[in-house]
């Protein structure tokens, strides 16, 4: 991972602000709401694992997007851990998005389409997985055919899923016979359960609609003043987030019980359909189809990528096969099936829930050693060049690391099988570590 890139600074802070903005918010906002509700069981401690959520993306964003400016290489996370840590830790985690992170994220969200188009047009539950898997191997299909495409698709979808968010906040705050919503006290529906363990289960369901903002700080090196610009452009942007998220998550309920929200993987577009009535509320639910068909085409775009990356440096088994371009157009066709084959894969468990808590656990293990590495680097590194600094260091970086901390230990001890799986599932790929790799040929097939 020591390719360097060559970047032209024009991205001022509109710029910069909107691609905050665009990269963060996904299908997470409007389906998230059943898990944490489901696992808080109390509207008070669901919109505060909400609130730190936002608070912690914060801080997180900010404190990634130092080793951004940093290191400005290709692999963004990968090149960070490399840099940091070796080789051994960046192969793990480029395993892991490999395996897990970015397959797994496809296959929740061909769930959740699946569903969606299911609930809307009256199908049979049945159909929901072959829904699902046209919604992904279409998108595929077309990130084979040139990154133009892939790109056209993802600015569709963008300006789609804010229409669907706007409309439920407005209209869901400014109805006339809201549900009773009552924020206290925080304590769990179930007194069996501790509140703290509550909030951190609800907290890692609102990481997956947190998620994406490890990317905002790869566009430091195009930057015209990134060491002003940036931190306005994440600390803004993301605040705008977590207020939105915080927002439409009060419409919610205010629509509808929190009873009928927990673990209603139809609760956005039950919304839809009170708010705005049966016509209304599919054209709603149409947007949000399209929003999270976009958020699909996002992952398959950057994920079928990283095989390719790692096969380069002969990460993987059968490099050979992984690294080879498409001659027509110059993308990597065969890791791109490769990605698509896990998600169908992990798209048969059904599991929506279960695929992004630990996508979201196994991606946090290594936020949080980046969050880490900004400390080592500023001990062992005192002159590397940084032309962003975070802002309040060390308070930011620490409230990050803590943040990631707390999600990764709560897991452990929240849902242990589920953290072993994925711990499992990552430590498999020292089988394939090779610490002198020999470079693999890029071919065209």
């Amino acid at each position: 991972m020591t390719e360097e890139v060559t970047l032209k600074k024009e991205i001022g802070f509109s710029a910069a602000l909107s691609t905050v903005v665009g990269t963060v918010i996904g299908a997470g906002v409007f389906f998230k709401a059943s898990a944490v509700y489901a696992t808080t069981g109390n509207a008070g401690l669901g919109l505060l694992a909400w609130l730190l959520g936002g608070i912690i993306t914060i801080c997180a964003g900010l404190t990634g997007a130092e080793l951004a400016a940093a290191i400005p290489k290709t692999g963004g996370m990968i090149a960070y851990i490399e840099h940091t840590y070796g080789t051994l830790a960046s192969h793990l985690l480029g395993w892991a998005q490999t395996i897990i992170y970015y397959p797994a994220n496809i296959a929740a969200l061909a769930i959740i389409f699946g569903t969606q188009f299911t609930n809307l047009f009256g199908l049979s539950p049945k159909a929901i997985l072959i829904v699902g898997a046209i919604a992904a191997i279409s998108l595929t299909f077309l990130n084979c055919l040139g990154s133009k495409m892939g790109g056209l698709v993802q600015t569709i979808s963008t300006i789609c899923k804010l229409i669907p968010l706007a409309l439920i906040i407005i209209f869901g705050l400014m109805q006339k016979n809201p549900e009773h919503l009552s924020l206290f006290p925080m304590t769990p529906k179930d007194p069996s359960t501790n509140a703290l363990t509550a909030l951190g289960s609800g907290l890692l369901a609102t990481m997956f609609a947190y998620d994406g903002w490890i990317n905002v700080g790869n566009i430091a090196g195009e930057m015209k003043n990134p060491k002003r610009d940036l931190p306005k452009a994440i600390s803004i942007g993301l605040i705008c987030i977590m207020v939105v998220y915080v927002l439409i998550n009060i419409a919610f309920l205010m629509t509808l019980s929190i009873g009928s929200i927990a673990g209603n993987s139809n609760a956005a577009s039950d919304v839809a359909m009170k708010l705005f009535g049966p016509l209304g509320g599919k054209l709603v639910t149409i947007g949000i189809l399209i929003s999270v068909y976009g958020t699909i085409n996002g992952y398959t775009m950057t994920g079928m990528r990283i095989p390719y990356v790692m096969a380069k440096e002969n990460r993987l088994p059968f490099s050979n096969l992984w690294s080879k371009l498409s001659k027509k157009s110059q993308v990597p066709v065969n890791s791109a099936l490769l990605i698509l084959g896990i998600a169908i894969i992990y798209m048969l468990s059904g599991q929506f829930d279960m695929l992004t808590d630990m996508l979201v656990f196994v991606i946090w293990i290594f936020y949080t050693m980046t969050f880490l590495a900004v400390f080592i680097l500023r001990k062992r590194e005192p002159s590397l060049e940084r032309p962003y600094k975070v802002p309040l260091y060390p308070i930011v970086p620490a409230i990050a690391l803590l943040g990631g901390l707390f999600i990764v230990i709560n897991t452990l001890f929240a849902q242990t099988g589920l953290a072993i799986l994925g711990i499992v599932v990552t430590l498999v790929g020292l089988v394939f570590y090779k610490k002198d790799k020999a470079k693999v040929p890029v071919t065209e097939s």
